[in-house]
This record gives structure tokens, C-alpha cells and sequence, in this order.
């Protein structure tokens, strides 16, 4: 689950997975604040005054580590996302040859991801909306590099005859997207775990392939 130690801040907010070991104390506080004021009233029903007042500092300082609350959203949505790649390339590089075995370890990487950084990753994607063209295509550019890997690694296992999914790249995506929902529907304390979760996800994502089992 998201850590819910202090931040940094000293503010009692939830920490966040967005903030780097390098930020800036206050700026950390910024991204802190801005991850739970946003994803309890969405960007456009937060003012650059609540963010500031969670972080326990003023306006003039966001604009000073930030510009303006939009380059803030930018910052926690491309963080989020190159967190989730990393996490997505590593879990592949020690899957081993076998396709069954890479998608199960994307599956996992993806959805563990989307449970332990709930907050962050319901923030990206109901937020994505708000970017302006110019950090839209930022992030939109990166959520391309993450299903990237889930289309070659199903393509993979269709050349290679391991899965049977006439339209692998459809595949793919319904894969992606029912792992990127868990975001929205999980409770932590409810009836499945992260890693019960975690397996029946890579049971339905193997089903969507057709895995030659």
C-alpha cells in the first residue's frame, strides 16, 4: 500500500511514491500536498492556495519551485509514469525466455504498481485531461513506451506460437487497461489481497492471449 508515514513535510500528510530522495524539502512538500488535495478534489477544484496550505508554505513558493500548478500536475503524472516503466523493464529483464512467463511478470509489475501507489495512479489517469496539449504529449509519449512492452511481448508469444490471440496488439491493450483499473476499484482491508489480486490478473491476462497452456 501507499506508505502512510509522515512526509517530509511535517505537514501529517500521507508521503507519496512521486517524491525523489534529491527534491528539495519543500518542494517535496509541494508534490505531497498536490497528490492528496488533487486526488480528493481533482485538479480543477483545486486552487494553487489549498496546495500551498496543505505543504505549509505560501503560493510565491510553489510558483517558485514550479512555475504553475499545471507544470505540478506534469510533474506528478510523468513521475508516476516513469516509475511504472522501470518497474515494468526490470520485472522483464529477470522474467526469463519463456512468453508466458514475461507477460505474468509485466502483469505483476503493472498491477502492484497501480495497488501500491493507488492515490498516484487514480490521479494520473482521471487527471490526464487536464494536461495542456504540450504535457499531454509528454505523458501520452510515455504511456506509449509502457504498452509498448506488453505489445512486444504478446506479439512475442504469438510469433513463437505460445499464445493464439488472433489480434495481438487488441490484446495487449485490453491487458493493460484491466490492470490499470485496479487503481480505481481497490480497497485495501476488502476481500482480495494485492497478490491474489495480482494472480488473477495474470490468469485473465493469459486467457486474453489465448495461452497455449
Amino acid at each position: 500500500m501507499v506508505n502512510a508515514e509522515k512526509s517530509r513535510s511535517g505537514s501529517g500528510l500521507p508521503s507519496t511514491t512521486l517524491t525523489l530522495p534529491d527534491d528539495e524539502p519543500t518542494a517535496a512538500a509541494l508534490i505531497t500536498a498536490a497528490v492528496e488535495v488533487m486526488g480528493t478534489h481533482g485538479y480543477h477544484g483545486t486552487s494553487v492556495r489549498d496546495i500551498a496550505a496543505a505543504a505549509g508554505t505560501s503560493p510565491a513558493i510553489l510558483y517558485h519551485h514550479f512555475g504553475s500548478k499545471q507544470v505540478l500536475l506534469a510533474t506528478l503524472l510523468d513521475r508516476g509514469l516513469d516509475m511504472l516503466i522501470a518497474a515494468t523493464e526490470q520485472a522483464l529483464d529477470l522474467a526469463g525466455d519463456d512468453p508466458a512467463d514475461r507477460l505474468r511478470a509485466i502483469v505483476e509489475a503493472h498491477v502492484r504498481v497501480h495497488l501500491e501507489a493507488q492515490r498516484e495512479s487514480f490521479l494520473g489517469n482521471s487527471e490526464l485531461r487536464a494536461l495542456e496539449p504540450g504535457w499531454r504529449r509528454v505523458v501520452l509519449a510515455k504511456r506509449d513506451v509502457q504498452q509498448r512492452i506488453f505489445d512486444r511481448v504478446v506479439r512475442d508469444g504469438v510469433r513463437r506460437g505460445v499464445f493464439a490471440a488472433p489480434h495481438a496488439e487488441d490484446a495487449a491493450r485490453f491487458v493493460t487497461a484491466a490492470c490499470t483499473a485496479v487503481a480505481a476499484w481497490y480497497r485495501p482491508g476488502g476481500p482480495l489481497g494485492p497478490d491474489e489480486i495480482i494472480r488473477r490478473h495474470q490468469e485473465i491476462a493469459l486467457d486474453a492471449v489465448r495461452y497455449r497452456r
